[in-house]
């Protein structure tokens, strides 16, 4: 084996065994010892992380609405806020037939 063609982890003594680094890096259990340092705190049941998909427009208007809040001193206002708002005051009725 010449210096160009070394095997990643030969620096070690032929040691490390890449494959068994990998399982153990990866593996549930390696994912729970750090926690076990430090106290886990329970996931709050009282709401739920979302992924919605919305257009630049939108975006751009949501940006808008929360700036307006913050000028107007809804310091604590956030993107959430003004969704859950207006989930409160949709009214389906008024809400267009799609194409």
């Amino acid at each position: 084996m010449g210096s160009s063609t070394r095997e990643v982890g030969s620096h070690l003594g032929g040691l490390f065994d890449t494959e068994a680094a990998v399982d153990e890096f990866f593996s549930p259990a390696s994912r729970t010892r750090g926690l076990a340092r430090r106290q886990v705190k329970a996931r709050p049941a009282h709401y739920r992380t979302v992924s919605v998909t919305l257009y630049n427009e939108d975006l751009q208007r949501l940006d808008a609405l929360l700036a307006e809040l913050k000028r107007r001193g809804h310091t604590r206002a956030n993107k959430s806020l003004i969704i859950r708002e207006a989930l409160r005051q949709i009214d389906l009725d008024v809400i267009p037939p799609q194409r």
